[in-house]
């Protein structure tokens, strides 16, 4: 039988994120959690100035032997995208000098790999297969009684809205797809030159795409047709986000990631995921009031929106090991949608 759990091993499994400074100032343990949020490894922070890794809020009003709390704050993180989090410093009794701080939020959730949105997930795929039950048959007889009534303007209307519907229950049933993904080794530079040249040929026509890349990334693990489909969905947001500013802009770029990982499952190893691919377009991001639930199924910023698109490039990276997260960073701000991918296996 197994001994009881060390430190390493109980700070580890902390549900909420921790950081320990030590006396001088510097970090001395970071958990998995605070990893995440932070897009940084423990072994990166080991050592580092606080200030350096997690600004905090208002450090001034510290008071000697007394923590500190503000909440619902935003941190500008040198390392990783803008967070906003409650932010509580508490000091570590008969250790004069010592600090665990915690770092409570909703939106560390946007992009923290297989676990972090697996109930909003399972609620989708259960109700896109209810839904494509219970709704697509009866469809399918409404439009073939529309066809039988003959040509008309009411007859057409019926079977243009019958179609749009039946549209939508064909992606809901993405969502109810629960087959692994076969992932392969793969360059991804053709992917998105060809999810590049799709948009330029239609709906991002006469809008400037953008490549920033970086040329020696490994291959990486993925599967082609996900990645591609995500791709294609985060081109389309990124032009609908920029279609009222003057000059849209849409960007793409590639870069190799040290120290990002993810925790696969409670006591696997963790798995690093160093490939990135950012899509950033000059919209003015999505409303506050939906960012920490952007990639929830049914949330959308656009009357017309469908909230659907962004739902499925979550369910397609985490289904590949990945992660997908939304950022607004930069001067002036520019929204991003970043993928954190693994890379392949050596052989």
């Amino acid at each position: 039988m197994a001994g009881r759990p060390g430190f390493a091993e109980l700070f580890a499994a902390l549900p909420v994120a921790v950081v320990v400074v030590n006396p001088d100032d510097r970090i001395a343990h970071a958990n998995a959690l605070a990893e995440q949020l932070l897009n940084l490894s423990e072994r990166v922070m080991l050592g580092q100035p606080l200030a350096a890794i997690l600004p905090p809020p208002a450090a001034g009003d510290r008071r000697e032997g007394q923590g500190m709390a503000f909440y619902d704050t935003e941190i500008a993180t040198p390392h990783g995208p803008k967070i906003r989090v409650d932010f509580v410093e508490a000091v570590v009794p008969d250790h004069p000098g010592w600090r665990a701080i915690t770092l409570h939020t909703a939106a560390s959730t946007r992009g923290l790999g297989p676990s972090a949105r697996g109930a909003s997930a399972r609620a989708a795929s259960g109700a896109a297969a209810m839904l494509a039950h219970e709704i697509k048959n009866p469809l399918s007889g409404i439009r073939g009684a529309a066809q039988l009534l003959g040509a008309g303007e009411l007859t057409t209307l019926i079977v243009t809205e019958v179609d749009r519907i039946a549209a939508l229950i064909d992606r809901m049933q993405d969502f109810s797809d629960t087959r692994p993904l076969e992932v392969a080794p793969e360059n991804i530079y053709p992917l998105i030159g060809h999810a590049r040249r799709l948009a330029l040929a239609g709906f991002a026509r006469g809008v400037a795409i953008e490549e920033r890349f970086d040329p020696s990334l490994p291959p990486a693990a993925i599967n082609r047709d996900a990645l591609l489909q995500i791709l294609i969905n985060l081109l389309k947001n990124a032009r609908e986000a920029a279609r009222l500013e003057r000059n849209p802009r849409i960007l793409i770029t590639t870069a190799y990631r040290h120290g990002m990982s993810v925790a696969a499952a409670p006591g696997k190893p963790r798995v690093p995921l160093p490939i990135e691919i950012c899509v950033i377009d000059n919209g003015p991001g999505a409303p506050a009031d939906i960012v920490d639930h952007l990639f929830d199924p049914f949330v959308s910023g656009r009357p017309e929106g469908q909230g659907l698109g962004l739902a499925l490039v979550d369910k397609l990276m985490r289904d590949m090991g990945g992660i997908v997260q939304y950022a607004r960073e930069g001067s002036p701000e520019m929204t991003i949608l970043r993928l954190l991918l693994p890379r392949a296996a050596v052989a």
